[in-house]
């Protein structure tokens, strides 16, 4: 496997040369600073491809070229949304960029509660708690018809803690649910998250599903001219939030939008964290199920601690997840189709003196993502 390193750009405090100590090889980045709908210029781009180069590394994946939510609701500005998209493909296609990540999740990117939840260990970890997130739902978003999304004794057990809280405690959670986490390309404040949902009023997981499906339709052809796959990352965590439909969040999801743009430049991102949160994900079975359609691997493990929906990010190799099984697979599936797929360690715990630097992005800590990397590369070198 190609292992990379998600890096965030000249401002990311984990600089290049720290990543190739690590032992990756690979860099995983994106134009951060380019607004979304806007396509990106050839020029950028191989600035920043050489920058990578220069380093001794290779860009290889775009993590990501966000999809606009003009797009994701079929609304006025998508067309020309659209159009810029699969220019973007082309001038990566042009600089030798083969692999496009992104996500089809509706406003949000992926969503925790807690961004330092502390571990037996000291180590701390992101968290997504089903109650914290209920409460903050319910009682400061006060989305109507929420009730109707949470069951009677999470409903309960919100407002009790809600009522529990102090006024710094309920502006940590809103700025951490809306305030926006690495690779999230929006920040909001309630209002404006509150209008962001207005504009899914009505629309439905069929609704989004057609919405994909005219996206792919209508960039693969610039993706296949480009030779560039992309792939689509799961839903995190894989379930509907504050009345808005997810659709990449089960085995059933990524068959039918395959069966819907069969298209072989649309592939799927394994993400092992975000499909595991899922306690009916078989995840070794979806290896070999989508075998041809894996382009890029996220590695990371979580605990699921309970049947509604609460999961904490767990060390590489532990969790609930076969991760060594899973590697197994995935190396099957490379052997077979004669690639080595790009893989990156993904949401380190915060250990040792990262936890006392300042500025760092919640879940790319430098040494719990290392810490991950050797954990994974050794399983590798095991199985090889």
């Amino acid at each position: 496997m190609r292992q990379g390193w998600r890096w965030f750009g000249p401002d990311d405090p984990t600089p290049l040369a720290w990543v190739r100590q690590a032992g990756a090889t690979d860099v995983v980045t994106a134009l951060h600073d380019m607004p979304n709908g806007t396509a990106w210029p050839e020029a950028a781009i191989a600035r920043r491809r050489d920058e990578v180069a220069a380093a001794g590394l290779s860009w290889t994946v775009v993590e990501s070229v966000p999809v606009t939510e003009a797009i994701k609701t079929g609304a006025r500005g998508a067309k020309a949304d659209l159009a810029a998209y699969a220019a973007t493909l082309r001038a990566l296609g042009a600089a030798g960029i083969r692999t496009v990540c992104y996500n089809f999740m509706p406003v949000l990117d992926w969503t925790r509660s807690d961004l330092t939840y502390a571990l037996p260990d000291g180590s701390l970890a992101l968290r997504f708690d089903a109650v914290a997130v209920a409460a903050f739902d319910l009682c400061l978003l006060q989305r109507p018809g929420a009730e109707a999304d949470w069951p009677e004794d999470v409903i309960d057990e919100a407002r009790a803690r809600f009522a529990g809280m102090s006024q710094s405690d309920r502006d940590a959670l809103t700025g951490t649910v809306l305030a926006g986490l690495p690779g999230a390309e929006e920040h909001w404040t309630l209002d404006a998250f509150r209008a962001a949902l207005a504009a899914y009023d009505g629309m439905g997981p069929d609704d989004l599903r057609g919405t994909l499906a005219a996206f792919l339709e209508a960039v693969t052809p610039a993706a296949e001219e480009a030779g560039v796959r992309l792939v689509l990352h799961p839903d995190d965590p894989p379930r509907g939030l504050f009345g808005l439909p997810r659709v990449v969040s089960t085995a059933e999801d990524y068959a039918g939008i395959f069966d819907r743009v069969p298209s072989a430049a649309s592939g799927m991102t394994f993400c092992v964290g975000s499909l595991g949160a899922r306690a009916d994900n078989d995840l070794p079975a979806m290896v070999d199920r989508f075998a041809e359609r894996i382009g890029f691997v996220h590695l990371r493990s979580v605990t699921r601690e309970d049947d509604r929906g609460s999961f904490h990010e767990a060390a590489h190799l532990e969790g609930d997840q076969p991760m060594v099984e899973i590697l197994r697979r995935l190396r099957a599936v490379e052997r077979a189709r004669g690639v080595d797929l790009p893989m990156r360690p993904d949401h380190g715990h915060r250990i040792l003196d990262d936890q006392a630097k300042a500025g760092g992005l919640p879940g790319y800590s430098a040494i719990g993502r290392l810490k991950g990397l050797a954990e994974l590369r050794g399983v590798l070198a095991a199985l090889a």
